[in-house]
C-alpha cells in the first residue's frame, strides 16, 4: 500500500516553537552556570572580593552599635577585618588618611574639633545618625543634693558644699571625669575655669568605669558623689536620674570651640554640654569606591535606650566579644524588616 505525501496532515510549526524555547532555555542556563560565583552574587553582595576595617573606641561598652553594623556589611559581602582600636582624636587621623575606612562613634558636638583637625570634610564624610539624642553632664547623689539643697555646678564655689565631696583630704570637691584624650576631658576643664572652680573642685581623670565603680561603692556606703557621664550607656541604669541622683544644672552656657549656641537643655535645665547626636563617619575615598557600605552604614540607626540595655547585660557579666557579637544578633533579630530594608537600599545604591 501507498500513501500520497500530500494527503498527510502534518503541521511541523508546533513542534519547532517549542523545540526553540527549549534550545533558548538550556542554552541560557548553561550560560549562567559558566559564569563565575562573584558575578552571580553581585546583585546581592556588592562587597564580594572587597574588605573593610572598622575603627571603634577602646572601650567595649561602645562596641555593640559597631558589631550590627558589621553584620550587615558582611551580609553585603564584604570582608571585615578585625576592628581597630584608639582614642577619639587618633580615630578620625586614622580615617582620614586611609589607616581605617569607617567608625560609628563620632559625637557630632563633641567631636568637632577632633573632627575639623583631621581635615574635616576635606576628608571625611559624616554618613549619617547612629544614635540620635545622646546626653552629658554632671550628677550628684540625690540624698546630697536635697539636705544641701545643691542644684547647680556654681553651688561647688562655696567651700563648705565642696568640701562634702572631698574624698583625699585636700578641701576640694573631686569630680569623677573622662578618660585624658577624650572630647569630655577638654569640656570639663574648660567649664571648671568658666565657672571658676578652680579652688575648689578636682577634674578626677583616668580609666572612666574603673573610676566609676569606685564612684559607685562611694554612693552605696552613703558617702556623697560628684561625677560625669554620658547615655547610653549603663552607668545611669545603677545610678538612676531622678531616683539616685539628680542632673546638675550650670550657671550658663560655655562650651570650648566656639559651641555656645549648641542646645544644652534638657528637662528644662542647662546641662553645659550640648544635647549631641553619635554620627557615622568614613574617609570620603572609602565612601566613593564603596556606595553600598556608605548608604548601610549611613541608615543604621539604634536607640540610646537600646545601647544602654545592652551595656547594662555588659555590666551584668556578659562583657565578652562573644557576648557582645550575640546581642547584635539579638538586637537584628527583634528588628528584622528594618535591617533588611537597610540592606536592600545599599544594594540598590550599588547599582547606581
Amino acid at each position: 500500500m501507498q500513501y500520497s505525501i500530500n494527503k498527510l496532515s502534518f503541521n511541523p510549526l508546533p513542534l519547532l516553537k517549542q523545540c526553540t524555547k527549549t534550545i533558548i532555555k538550556t542554552t541560557a542556563i548553561a550560560v549562567l552556570l559558566s559564569l563565575p560565583f562573584t558575578t552571580i552574587q553581585a546583585a546581592e553582595q556588592p562587597g564580594e572580593g572587597k574588605s573593610v576595617t572598622p575603627i571603634f573606641p577602646n572601650i567595649a561598652e561602645e562596641r555593640f552599635r559597631g558589631e550590627i553594623v558589621i553584620a550587615g556589611l558582611e551580609e553585603l559581602g564584604y570582608e571585615v577585618e578585625k576592628p581597630k582600636e584608639t582614642e577619639y582624636a587618633a580615630m578620625m587621623l586614622a580615617l582620614a588618611y586611609g589607616d581605617a575606612d569607617f567608625s560609628v562613634h563620632l559625637w557630632d558636638i563633641l567631636h568637632d574639633n577632633f573632627y575639623q583637625k583631621a581635615g574635616g570634610d576635606r576628608r571625611l564624610i559624616k554618613a549619617g545618625t547612629t544614635i540620635p539624642s545622646v546626653l552629658q553632664g554632671y550628677l550628684i547623689d540625690k540624698k546630697t543634693a536635697d539636705k544641701y539643697n545643691i542644684r547647680s555646678l556654681a553651688d561647688f564655689k562655696k567651700p563648705e558644699i565642696a568640701k562634702l565631696f572631698d574624698t583625699n583630704d585636700d578641701g576640694k570637691a573631686d569630680l569623677t571625669g573622662c578618660n585624658p584624650g577624650w572630647g569630655c576631658e577638654q569640656v570639663i576643664d574648660h567649664h571648671i575655669k568658666a565657672y571658676q572652680l578652680n579652688k575648689t573642685v578636682s577634674h578626677n581623670r583616668g580609666s572612666y568605669f574603673a573610676l566609676m565603680a569606685d564612684t559607685i561603692a562611694r554612693y552605696k556606703q552613703g558617702k556623697p558623689v560628684l561625677y560625669y557621664t554620658w547615655m547610653p550607656q549603663w552607668i545611669s541604669g545603677v545610678l538612676v536620674p531622678g531616683k539616685d541622683v539628680e542632673w546638675l544644672e550650670v550657671p550658663f552656657t560655655s562650651l570650648p570651640e566656639g559651641n555656645n549656641n549648641a542646645n544644652t537643655q534638657f528637662q528644662g535645665k542647662n546641662l553645659g554640654f550640648a544635647v549631641d547626636k553619635v554620627m557615622a563617619v568614613m574617609g570620603k575615598d572609602f565612601a566613593a569606591e564603596n556606595p553600598a557600605a556608605k548608604a548601610f552604614i549611613s541608615l543604621v540607626q539604634i536607640s540610646a535606650n537600646d545601647e544602654s540595655a545592652q551595656n547594662l547585660k555588659m555590666q551584668n557579666g556578659e562583657k565578652s566579644v562573644t557576648d557582645i557579637k550575640r546581642h547584635a544578633k539579638e538586637w537584628i533579630t527583634a528588628h528584622q524588616t528594618t535591617f533588611e530594608n537597610w540592606l536592600k537600599q545599599a544594594r540598590l545604591a550599588a547599582k547606581k
